[in-house]
């Protein structure tokens, strides 16, 4: 994002600029005929992963996923000398140098070519020799990992990561394992030896590195913009500087000429992103965004930033249409002429970020809102105004920008997603609008919704994922739920009968299992001596059991009628729920106490397959009993008190 205010002698001497001075064009197809590749054999053009995820959130494969047809390049480039830069299949267009008029004349009137635009003045374009293209098989470098069930000493970045409650996630374990990040920026200057990034080249976490200017695979000897980026998200510097999603991969990719400024690095970003697509990639964060350029008669309008008319903006929701979470930097304009958002911040489909301090406090510089068409943008804000990041010295520092808001809240996301992979893009986008808080009101144009808390996030994803059951079965109810939860949370049980005015506890779960995950719960209510009526119960899930954080909701409420009353010393032993399919619970009904009361169960043919001794004081006695290892079949199960037979019941087991 070089975009800074120029001294009006510049800008009029770019506005006198003429398009004969631009070496460099974007040729637009008109379609994708004479294609080698077909619809019905995605794996030719798109990864596993990538088929992955348009599967899971059931995204069609279609003609913009094809590749730019290979003949139509092969036409253009054969046409003179002209040198071929990128490809896009989303907007079916190719960049192309060239100085050769004769050739840029054959090449408009071919039969396939929609037309060819200038964008750009002329550069000199290198490529590396081969074993030089990834410098991250070279390295060995010592891990400064934390593990996963350590909770992390932020360091100077505690402030950037709680004022989001981000710890909230990574406690739980929700790091960005598994998520991949394309980072779309200027360069990546010295990640491969500066100490925040050790964890992530150590594991290999960079999964793969591109250059779309230079077209080569080295980015660690251009701009450190994008290494500060992505520091923001990767660092690992126990007890000093950990970033916002330290344990996930990325792809680092270079779109931006950062000594210039023109549409061609629109270009580039655009085939970036569907770099990022077809790779396998989840979200991509890009610090940069284009408004005016060094070529006066190029430059955008406000009025242009409708989330339509770029080429940034129409790539950037073309990769949300992909299921990707694209997450972009508002701009800096909002103490500039231009003042307000640039592209692809205005796209419609992509989480814009304005910048706040570690206090909330927005930042004068962050650009303004809406979009041109009356969208509220930014989306959210993030700690962008004394970020901490690292320094190319080695050290670490701090920083201003919306550049440094986008990797915070992306890095963030990531962990929200990890947690929720069955949630959309757009899901996620929605969730983080909804927990948002805006510290200083309906400032609509400057924090969007606000700063998004991540534990309101959290629960919100969560809500859509449990589900409660309940059915009456032999004088018990038979309660089950299913949610996602980890260590350290809780479920209350809670009941309304027909003779009550509200709920009232009955139970609690507490969960024992580490990693945050899905599970299926039961519990069984044994109604001994509730009126007939309408019973209702309902599942409260504590997912931050703390006092002074205590966070909580209610999953569906479950309803059960009760026809006949259960006399609770009708019978002296009652099975339910009968028939059965992992457990079942047993009621001793017998008010005498014991202190060898033995519970014994036998197959249909006599054989006895379990037995348990427990003490029974002078009540009704409740006994969990757990035969998911048995066959299905008819079984027997007796009580003795002593050597005196309580009562025999059979069980069914399914």
């Amino acid at each position: 994002m070089r975009r800074n205010v120029l001294i009006l002698l510049l800008l009029v001497m770019a506005a006198s600029q003429s398009h004969a001075q631009l070496t460099r064009y974007i040729i637009q197809f008109t379609n994708k005929g004479q294609n080698t590749h077909s619809l019905s054999a995605p794996s030719t053009f798109l990864s596993a992963a990538a088929l992955e995820r348009r599967q899971m959130h059931n995204i069609a494969i279609d003609s913009t996923d094809l590749p730019v047809t290979t003949a139509y390049i092969n036409a253009v480039k054969e046409s003179g000398d002209v040198t071929i830069i990128n490809a896009s299949k989303w907007l079916n267009s190719i960049s192309i140098q060239t100085t050769d008029a004769a050739a840029l004349e054959k090449i408009k009137v071919l039969p396939f070519v929609k037309g060819a635009m200038p964008i750009a003045s002329q550069q000199k374009l290198s490529i590396l020799p081969a074993d030089e293209m990834n410098p991250l098989k070279k390295m060995g470098i010592q891990s400064l990992a934390q593990t996963s069930e350590t909770p992390f000493n932020y360091g100077l970045s505690t402030a950037q990561i709680n004022i989001h409650n981000g710890a909230f996630l990574h406690n739980l374990g929700l790091r960005g394992q598994g998520m991949r990040i394309g980072m779309l920026d200027g360069g990546y200057l010295n990640y491969n030896s500066l100490k925040a990034f050790d964890s992530i080249n150590a594991n290999g976490q960079v999964i793969e590195t591109w250059d779309f200017v230079a077209r080569h695979a080295a980015v660690a000897e251009d701009h450190q913009h994008g290494m500060y980026c992505l520091s923001i998200i990767a660092a690992n510097i126990p007890g000093q500087f950990v970033g916002s999603a330290p344990k996930a991969s990325f792809y680092l990719y270079r779109t931006e000429e950062v000594a210039t400024e023109f549409p061609i690095e629109e270009h580039n970003w655009v085939c970036a992103a569907e770099r990022v697509d077809s790779a396998g990639g989840q979200i991509i964060s890009s610090s940069l965004g284009y408004a005016t350029f060094d070529d006066a008669s190029l430059n955008y309008t406000y009025a242009d930033m409708n989330g339509d008319k770029t080429m940034a903006a129409r790539g950037a929701d073309m990769a949300a249409q992909k299921g990707l979470l694209v997450v972009v930097a508002a701009g800096n304009e909002g103490q500039n002429t231009w003042k307000y958002i640039m592209t692809p911040a205005d796209g419609d489909s992509v989480l814009t970020v304005g910048a706040v301090d570690k206090q909330g406090n927005i930042a004068p510089f962050s650009s303004y809102g809406p979009a041109a068409d009356g969208r509220v943008k930014p989306d959210v804000v993030s700690v962008g105004w004394g970020t901490t990041i690292q320094a190319t010295n080695n050290t670490v520092s701090s920083g201003n920008g919306t550049s440094f808001a986008c990797p915070n809240m992306a890095g963030l996301a990531a962990c929200l997603w990890q947690g929720f992979p069955e949630a959309s893009n757009m899901r996620i986008i929605d969730v983080l609008r909804r927990a948002s808080f805006q510290q200083h009101g309906a400032w609509y144009d400057r924090v969007g919704y606000g700063l998004p808390d991540m534990k309101k996030a959290f629960t919100l994803l969560l809500q859509d994922v449990a589900t409660s059951a309940a059915i009456v079965n032999n004088c018990g109810t038979s309660i089950s739920w299913t949610s996602k939860d980890a260590a350290g949370m809780r479920y209350d049980i809670e009941r309304k009968t027909s003779g009550d005015t509200e709920f009232k506890p009955l139970s609690q779960l507490t969960v024992s299992a580490a990693n945050f995950g899905k599970r299926t719960y039961q519990f069984t209510d044994p109604l001994s001596d509730q009126p007939t009526g309408t019973i209702q119960y309902r599942i409260r899930q504590v997912i931050d059991t703390t006092a002074a954080t205590f966070t909580s909701f209610y999953i569906d409420t479950a309803t059960v009628s009760l026809q006949v009353a259960c006399n609770s010393t009708a019978r002296p032993l009652l099975l339910f729920p009968n028939p059965a399919r992992d457990h079942f619970w047993l009621q001793v009904n017998n008010t005498e106490a014991s202190d060898a009361l033995s519970i014994q169960l036998r197959d249909a043919s006599g054989k006895l397959v379990y037995q348990k001794v427990e003490a029974k004081p002078a009540s009704i006695t409740v006994y969990p009993l757990y035969i998911y290892h048995l066959p299905k079949g008819k079984y027997f199960v007796s009580v003795y008190s002593g050597a005196k037979l309580v009562a025999t019941e059979t069980l069914l087991k399914l």
